[in-house]
């Protein structure tokens, strides 16, 4: 009797155990992949003039879905598109409203707990934004010049502790927001403007004339982006991993930076070089 017991009561707990998620079954029963997106993240993903999701991102995941329609033997895969916000990103994956997350992404410990990341998609941090008239090409080059920060953000004290650090004597200048920091290096009243290099170069993109700013080469913070899927389940994230990986092993991220980062005249940092040479795994 108290055998049987044990027994009801450990196929108690076992029914307690939530399965793992499996996003490959479920898109060969329905035929589909849904990606979500955000629609305002431009250059990564962003809803274009004509209604499509659009960006380097989506290019990506649309190499990711290629390799799922591959796995699955699919004559055809319906491509579904579904728009998050930055509040229920992570918890449209979680609860598998969304096959995979194309976005601007950063990869973190504690966001871990609740998603899986695919190996990493861009590296990007605090940059710098100047006139093409009078360029800066590394952050090590601001010593004696005025810089634009905007108040009260995580990039204002990064900037301040990477001057610190770097012995840099520069004169910071407090913004509102990007947008009037760039209106003050438009109209002279400093040299550069420091933050977000992602929110730098979204504003560059919508310019009128993108090709009179320039980006420096590096970075003086750190944050690496991913992909997002279902935590745990490891064979979607295997072939989401192995599509990744051959992008960047035969070259073939080159064009898809270029049409969304390297039309701005932006070249990829050293960092980011290392990433897609470090991710370039052999199968």
């Amino acid at each position: 009797m108290r055998a049987f017991m044990i027994v009801l009561l450990m196929l108690g707990l076992a029914s307690t155990v939530q399965a793992a998620p499996d996003t490959l079954k479920r898109i060969k029963e329905s035929g589909e992949i849904r990606i979500g997106y955000r629609e305002a993240t431009e250059p990564f993903s962003f809803k274009a003039e004509d209604g499509r999701a659009a960006g380097y991102s989506i290019d990506l995941c649309g190499r990711v879905a290629t390799a799922v329609q591959t796995k699955l033997g699919l004559k055809e895969l319906k491509t579904t598109y579904v728009p998050v916000t930055v509040k229920d990103r992570f918890d449209a994956v979680a609860s598998g409203k969304i096959d995979i997350l194309c976005a601007a992404s950063t990869i973190t410990i504690s966001r871990m707990e609740k998603v899986d990341f695919t190996v990493m998609t861009f590296v990007t941090g605090g940059g710098i934004m100047s006139r093409a008239s009078a360029p800066i090409q590394m952050s090590t080059e601001l010593t004696g010049k005025k810089v634009a920060v905007v108040a009260g953000s995580t990039s204002e004290q990064a900037f301040a502790d990477f001057l610190e650090a770097n012995f840099i004597e520069a004169t910071i200048v407090k913004a509102d927001s990007i947008e009037a920091g760039q209106r003050m290096l438009d109209a002279g009243k400093v040299d550069a403007v420091a933050g977000d290099q992602i929110g730098l170069i979204g504003q560059i993109v919508v310019n009128e004339d993108p090709r009179a700013y320039k980006i420096a080469e590096d970075l003086y913070s750190y944050e690496p982006y991913g992909l997002v899927v279902a935590r745990g389940d490891t064979e979607f994230l295997m072939v989401a991993n192995r599509a990744l990986v051959r992008t960047y092993r035969t070259g073939q991220f080159k064009p898809i930076y270029d049409q969304w980062l390297g039309r701005i005249g932006l070249r990829p940092t050293p960092v980011l070089q290392a990433m897609y040479v470090l991710f370039s795994f052999p199968e």
